[in-house]
Order: C-alpha cells, then sequence, then structure tokens
C-alpha cells in the first residue's frame, strides 16, 4: 500500500494504517461513498429527502458543520481535527482555517472525506489508530477539534484514565494560547429522562444510571467535564449548549447569554432511532430555566479550552433557499455591550444581509410619530454583514403567554388590541413588515421595539392580514395555547373563512420562497420514519386501567403523540365487533394513531375517508403504518397489548382544511396473545411459501376472523 495518495487535492496518509477497518456503520458508507462520487455538494439536500435515511442526513447535512461555523478564525489558523470521519466537518474547517490535519480510524471514512472534500488544497487526513499517528504530528496548532470524538476516549487511548490522559497528550500539539473544542453529549441531557435512547448504546437511562466498564463510548455531566480538565491543569474553559444537540444544532447559548422562557421549542424530534415521550421538554426546560438550572440539563455541551470568545450566542436559519441563508450572533464588545450580527452563510445571500439597513429605514419612516420603535441597523462592508443594536425587554410572546396562564383573557384581548393598534399606524404607507409575530416585538414597559424585519416588502398590506400570521405563528409554535379561542379574535379583526383559506395558502407559498421549496425538519422526520411514543401505563390516573375493547386516539401536530392530549372516544364496538370512528383535526396534523384494543387482536379495515372522500377512491394520499403484521390487504394481526395503526399524511400532495375528518371503520376480534405472536412469526415464515402454501395458510387465519 502506498503511504500517501491524492484525491482530488485532499492527501490521504496511510504510514499508520493497519489495513482493516474497526470502525464502521457497514453497508450505509458505501452508499454515502457513492454518493459523494457521483454528486456535487448543492445536490445533497434533494438527495437527504429522496433517501430518507439518518445515516444520509448525518453524514450529508449541512447543519452538521455548523458546530465549528460559527467559530471565529482569520484564515491563517492551523487546525487539527481528530475521529474525521466522513468529512461534515472538515470542509468547513478547509473554510475558514489556512491547514486542516484530519485523523480517522477508518479508510473507507477517510476516503469519502477526500472524495466529498477533493477541491480542497489544505487537508491531509492520517488514517489509523489516533495513539500512532500522534507522536508524528506537530506541535503548533491553533485549534484541535473533537466534534463527537471525546466520549471514544476509552478506544483512542486505552489507559486507566484515558480521557484525562487523552487531553493531556493533545495539550503538547497545542502552541501557547490554542484552543481544544470538544462537542460531546450531556449524560443528564433533560431528552435522555424524557424518553429518549443513549445516542451511542441505544438504550433508555444507559448514560443516567451510569456506564458500565465496557461501554464503547462514556458522555459526562457539566461537572463531570470540569472535573476532567482540572485533573488536566485546565482552568480556562467556556461551556457552550447547541442545541437542540450538537449534531444538528440551530442555535447556540452560553452562560453568559442562556435561553430564555419559552424559547426552547424544538425537543420531540430525534433522528436516529423512535423515542419515547414520557413529560413535556418544553415546560420542563422552562421550569429548570427559570430555577437558573438550564446549563446542567442542556442536552450538549461544546467546550472551549483556551481562551474564550467574544460570540455568546448564535442562531442558524441554514434550512432556507441558499439566498435566505444566514446566521444571527451576540457578541459583548470591549466595552461589555452586547452587539446583534447578522451574517450571509453564502454568496447569494449578501442581497438579503445589506438589504434589511433599507428596511430599517423604510419602517422607521412609516412608524415615525406612531408607538412602534424599529430597532436601528449599520452596515459592516468589511465584516460583510448587518449589525443591530440590542434591545431589552420582554418578548410579546411571553406577555400573551402570561396572560393564558393565568386564564385573564381581558388582558390577553388589550394586550392584542394594543398590537392592532401600533402595527396599524400608517396603514397606508407602502412599506410593510410581513414578519411582525409577537417573537419580533420587544416590551420594555411604554416602548414596544420592532427587532427583525428582514421580511420587509415596499407595499401596503392589511394589518389584519399581520395579525393573522402572528396569531397563527403563535398557536402552532406551542399546543398548549390551542385553548385560546383564536377563531373569535379572528372575526374581530374581520378575518372571515374564507380570508383563512387564502391567507394560509399564501402562507404555504411564502414557507416555500424561503425554503426554496425545501423539506422542513419536520417532514424530514416523518419522512425517515421515527415516532414519539407516551406509553399507555404512564397516563397516572385510575383511566389506566381500561378495558381490552377499549379505544384511544392521538393527533400528532407537529409535537409527536402526547399522551395528556389523547382521547378515548365516545365510540365503542358493536355487536359485530365494529366500530366507525371520527377523528377531528386542524391543518397542522401530521399523523393520526388509533388504538384499537388494550389486547393482542385481529383487526380489520373496513373503510379510510378523508373529508368525505374514501382512499379507495379518491387520491388521498394517506399512509397507514401498524405495529403488526398485515394479513391481507385490509387485515392485520396484533401480537402485542399496545396494538396501534398510524394514519400519516403527506404534507405536500393531501388537501387539508382548517377542519378535517378522518373515518374509520374497523372491525377488531381480540385473540389470546401466543396465537397472535404465532401468527405473526408463521406470516414471517411464509415469505418464502408457494403461493398454494401461501394461500392455504391464509384461509387459516380467515377462520379467526369475525363473520
Amino acid at each position: 500500500m502506498q503511504e500517501e495518495v491524492f484525491i482530488g487535492n485532499v492527501k490521504l496518509n496511510f504510514k499508520h494504517y493497519a489495513g482493516l477497518d474497526l470502525y464502521s456503520d457497514g453497508p450505509v458508507e458505501q452508499e454515502i461513498f457513492d454518493i459523494v462520487r457521483k454528486h456535487k455538494r448543492e445536490e445533497y439536500p434533494e438527495i437527504i429527502e429522496k433517501k430518507a435515511s439518518w445515516p444520509v442526513l448525518y453524514h450529508l447535512s449541512e447543519l452538521r458543520s455548523n458546530i465549528v461555523e460559527w467559530i471565529p478564525m482569520n484564515g491563517k489558523e492551523k487546525v487539527l481535527e481528530v475521529g474525521a470521519g466522513c468529512g461534515a466537518i472538515t470542509g468547513m474547517l478547509s473554510e475558514k482555517a489556512k491547514e486542516v490535519v484530519a485523523c480517522d480510524l477508518s479508510r473507507r471514512r477517510s476516503e469519502i472525506n477526500a472524495t466529498r472534500n477533493s477541491d480542497c488544497d489544505n487537508v491531509t487526513i492520517h488514517v489509523g489508530n489516533f495513539r500512532d499517528i500522534e507522536p508524528d504530528l506537530p506541535t503548533d496548532f491553533d485549534f484541535i477539534f473533537l466534534i463527537g470524538v471525546f466520549e471514544y476516549g476509552q478506544g483512542y487511548i486505552g489507559t486507566e484514565n484515558p480521557y484525562e490522559n487523552f487531553l493531556k497528550m493533545l495539550k503538547k500539539h497545542l502552541k501557547k494560547d490554542g484552543r481544544i473544542v470538544i462537542a460531546i453529549e450531556n449524560r443528564i441531557g433533560l431528552k435522555y429522562f424524557a424518553g429518549a435512547a443513549e445516542d451511542h448504546l441505544g438504550g433508555y437511562f444507559n448514560g443516567i444510571e451510569g456506564y458500565s466498564k465496557d461501554s464503547v463510548a462514556r458522555t459526562f455531566t457539566r461537572n463531570g467535564l470540569i472535573k476532567i480538565f482540572k485533573k488536566c491543569g485546565i482552568n480556562d474553559y467556556h461551556f457552550y449548549y447547541p442545541y437542540p444537540d450538537y449534531k444538528l444544532m440551530t442555535s447556540l447559548h452560553s452562560d453568559k447569554y442562556l435561553p430564555g422562557y419559552g424559547e426552547l421549542q424544538d425537543n420531540v424530534r430525534n433522528f436516529d432511532r423512535d423515542r419515547l415521550l414520557l413529560f413535556n421538554e418544553k415546560r420542563a426546560y422552562e421550569c429548570l430555566i427559570n430555577d437558573g438550572m438550564y446549563a446542567d440539563f442542556a442536552n450538549s455541551f461544546e467546550v472551549i479550552l483556551g481562551p474564550g470568545f467574544d460570540t455568546v450566542y448564535c442562531k442558524y436559519s441554514n434550512d432556507r433557499a441558499d439566498e435566505f441563508k444566514i446566521r444571527t450572533d451576540i457578541v459583548v464588545d470591549k466595552l461589555g455591550r452586547k452587539i446583534i450580527k447578522k451574517y450571509p452563510l453564502t454568496e447569494a445571500a449578501e442581497e438579503h444581509i445589506f438589504g434589511m439597513q433599507d428596511a430599517y429605514y423604510a419602517l422607521r419612516e412609516r412608524y415615525r410619530g406612531g408607538d412602534l420603535e424599529v430597532n436601528d441597523c449599520q452596515l459592516d462592508e468589511k465584516s460583510r454583514c448587518a449589525m443591530f443594536s440590542y434591545v431589552n425587554g420582554i418578548p410579546l410572546t411571553a406577555l400573551f403567554d402570561a396572560c393564558l396562564e393565568s386564564d385573564d383573557m381581558d388582558s390577553f384581548n388589550a394586550l392584542f388590541r394594543e398590537y392592532m393598534r401600533r402595527i396599524g399606524y400608517r396603514s397606508d404607507y407602502p412599506v410593510t413588515d410581513y414578519d411582525l409575530i409577537f417573537p419580533n416585538i420587544l416590551v420594555n414597559g411604554p416602548i414596544w421595539t420592532i427587532i427583525d424585519y428582514e421580511w420587509t416588502y415596499g407595499k401596503c398590506i392589511p394589518p389584519k392580514e399581520i395579525a393573522f400570521r402572528a396569531l397563527y405563528s403563535y398557536i402552532l409554535e406551542d399546543r398548549s395555547r390551542e385553548k385560546l379561542d383564536v377563531k373569535a379574535l379572528y372575526e374581530k379583526i374581520g378575518i372571515t373563512d374564507e380570508d383563512i383559506k387564502a391567507l394560509l395558502s399564501e402562507e404555504a407559498d411564502f414557507q416555500k420562497y424561503v425554503t426554496g421549496r425545501r423539506k422542513s425538519s419536520v417532514e424530514l422526520w416523518k419522512m425517515i420514519g421515527r415516532t414519539a411514543i407516551v406509553p399507555k401505563e404512564l397516563a397516572g390516573s385510575a383511566e389506566t386501567a381500561r378495558s381490552a375493547e377499549d379505544i384511544q386516539i392521538y393527533v400528532d401536530e407537529g409535537d409527536g403523540y402526547s399522551e395528556d392530549d389523547s382521547i378515548f372516544p365516545e365510540e365503542s364496538y358493536d355487536d359485530h365487533n365494529i366500530v366507525t370512528l371520527d377523528v377531528e383535526c386542524n391543518d397542522n396534523v401530521q399523523n393520526i394513531r388509533i388504538d384499537p384494543a388494550f389486547s393482542s387482536c385481529i383487526v380489520t379495515i373496513k373503510q379510510v375517508v378523508w373529508n368525505g372522500v374514501s382512499v379507495e377512491e379518491g387520491d388521498t394520499y394517506i399512509s397507514i403504518h401498524p405495529n403488526g403484521s398485515w394479513i391481507s390487504e385490509d387485515s392485520i394481526v396484533f401480537g402485542t397489548d399496545d396494538p396501534n395503526i398510524e394514519f400519516g399524511f403527506m404534507d405536500d400532495k393531501i388537501e387539508k382544511r382548517r377542519e378535517n375528518h378522518l373515518k374509520v371503520t374497523m372491525m377488531t376480534t381480540l385473540i389470546p396473545k401466543e396465537t397472535a405472536i404465532t401468527l405473526e412469526d408463521s406470516l414471517r415464515v411464509s415469505v418464502d411459501e408457494s403461493a398454494e402454501e401461501k394461500g392455504e395458510f391464509l384461509q387459516k387465519i380467515k377462520k379467526l376472523l369475525p363473520k
């Protein structure tokens, strides 16, 4: 084997490669290799949607590199990346630094890395065990990156104190004032309490309960990491908190800028595997935030060992079309003042960033003499960013939430009238901020300030339409707000049912315009096929002890299934074991799950109707996924006491209304669990049987079905 090989401009060094890949994700790595060989980077988003696969999303999503993209560099740095894998981070480091030295155990992964980043002329990849490579590495790195790597320290180092020795080894390769960057899961991240499986071992509560001695990976609490740092003589460390985690980070907080009440909305979707949903993570986070405990229960950490940065917060909007991809930072200047900076993430987005100053001038002119302030905007040509003052205040959202939580609808209505009065000032002026939703207004006493106005247009848009969008977004963000009688508010501002239909269509068009018709994270989550389930046993009331023939219904409107919001319908099986269920849902519905019984059973689905159109008759695009085995085209056997049938809706194809109805007629027969399990096993065995044998088998099963 040649000691050095080039793939494009990337050099691979095999001096320490033992000839065997000890770490692999299996056949999917060949699939990733084929993709990066045959396709350009700009094609990856379309491929991710087409494949609907967690490994493909994980290795190819541009969100992966957010964890390092925000780190300030000037293009002169020399960086080391340990555990570079398939190169999701390497390419970004190559753009930011002068020289990148990467290391990885796997030849195949390193070839994928080199292939996808073949145009980078400043990257060298060493293939082999880090213990063998380490003595050959230089000692003048500005940065050393351990992204999803530190938890495998025992495998890299294999000594009695692997994590301490790992850091001590790395410190020798840093220049003075150099930095080590660690991204790792929090062993007691809130998602693990709430029902997400441990990322590396795949079991529930593995990390919370402590790892076994032979665990392939080990994550740590915040204090656990600090103890390791101090044992290594490292006292200069800075914690950041990637959200929802470091793998697909969309925002980053710090000890100097922690999340605010109600800010953390994206808690349910785990792309790697199904999960339980044991409590409402958003509400739990709000309690932790109020008590100053968020740092201990964040799902992930990013720790800077060495000098800190001025950046205290950043938020990514790179799930958009290229011309709208931006990053928003909050930085602290030398005088301790906070400044907001918005950066383009692509060349195409520069025009969008630089247009914000024009929007500022136009909105300032419209609201001159009114009661809405507009946060000032300046352009920094050198840094290619737009800068804004940091405004103190309470988000208007939080004020509305406080009214709802105290059931003070008089105050809510008064606050909404004030919102309408202020945004409606000079409504005939040909400038409108289309995105005047409640989070974009900060309230400080009598002063209301617009803090984000990137979607400002040079035309008149009626205030009632802006208010409709604000209310629609408000309800969509948090299902607990659904107790608000939003229809009454629509009527007060003159929004009719016909208006609603037209405005929802406009909103859908706007979202497609912003995203470039890319799938949202919710849509990807469903396409990959993940679910979030609340166990019935955790309902926590006498209602848990149900009859075996009881039916339970869950509706997922983007946040997964919730036991609190599930219903036990009044409809019940008749003398022939048949029932027709009518499930009402709004236009946010993603899935509906029907649990036909609390026992093993056989279910025959007789009819499914969506808004009056039968699935067999119309183009309704409803998928049906049971957790049992199909006996025939319409019958399912369930060898579990928790049978369920999920009806999924394809958002881009199915017609949804403000009020929708799914009607399902089904016949259910309870059978012994042993019989059901035997039937399921027989179904699996019968796959290789002849058509005649299969026919005989199905006839036997039909004898179990009710007449």
